[in-house]
């Protein structure tokens, strides 16, 4: 398998620890989002959503992080990221899809850089956009996570939901946005920080990031 990816995108981070927790080998394939590498002609040929993560496996060039994650606990079902019972996958579901579906989309690179270029926001209100709609998606996920008593994990152990939230509060923590009120997510965060998949897939380990690179 290659991960066509970015170090520091969400996406592209929770495609790496889907990938380490089912224990699938795989290449990292850098694409540099900060120069448009993706889309370049020769990529948008093969991901027409010129987005990461792409990941190539089993002959086929296959884009969408959550589409992916899925497909991989149907055509790898060993290490399963989504838990046997009905009621508990709708959970998992509900509140990664909470994330993944009203956090990308307002927050993601190209938005950015539009409210910079075309509206001439500061860096300061860019933050500010930023924290406001991460707390009116994480504050309900927390209160979620308070009424379901959870403790260092969604369930037994990190599966879907934990791939999606972590890099969401990776992002977080790098525009500023207060989680002293989030203590059930910080809890998860922590816990799955400290297990190896994670720290294989964190952007600071990966081998596009400028940091590594000259450290």
């Amino acid at each position: 398998m290659k991960l066509h990816g970015y170090y520091r995108s969400s996406t592209s981070y929770r495609l790496r620890i889907a990938l380490e927790l089912k224990g699938l080998a795989f290449e990292n394939v850098p694409v540099n989002l900060l120069e448009s590498a993706q889309k370049d002609a020769a990529f948008t040929s093969r991901n027409p959503f010129a987005s990461v993560p792409m990941l190539e496996a089993d002959g086929r060039d296959r884009a969408q992080s959550m589409a992916l994650i899925e497909w991989l606990d149907e055509a790898y079902p060993a290490k399963p990221l989504l838990p046997a019972d009905i009621e508990a996958r709708y959970t998992a579901r509900e509140l990664a899809y909470a994330i993944a579906t009203e956090l990308h989309a307002p927050l993601n690179l190209p938005v950015l850089k539009y409210l910079k270029e075309e509206y001439g926001k500061s860096p300061g209100e860019i933050g500010e956009w930023y924290r406001h709609w991460l707390a009116r998606t994480l504050v309900p996920v927390e209160q979620r996570l308070e009424q379901l008593g959870t403790g260092d994990f969604l369930f037994d152990a990190p599966g879907l939901f934990e791939t999606v939230l972590v890099p969401q509060l990776y992002n977080a923590r790098r525009f500023e946005y207060d989680l002293s009120a989030s203590p059930r997510m910080t809890r998860i965060e922590a816990a799955c920080l400290a297990l190896e998949p994670f720290r294989r897939a964190h952007p600071d380990n990966q081998n596009d990031n400028p940091q590594r690179e000259t450290s």
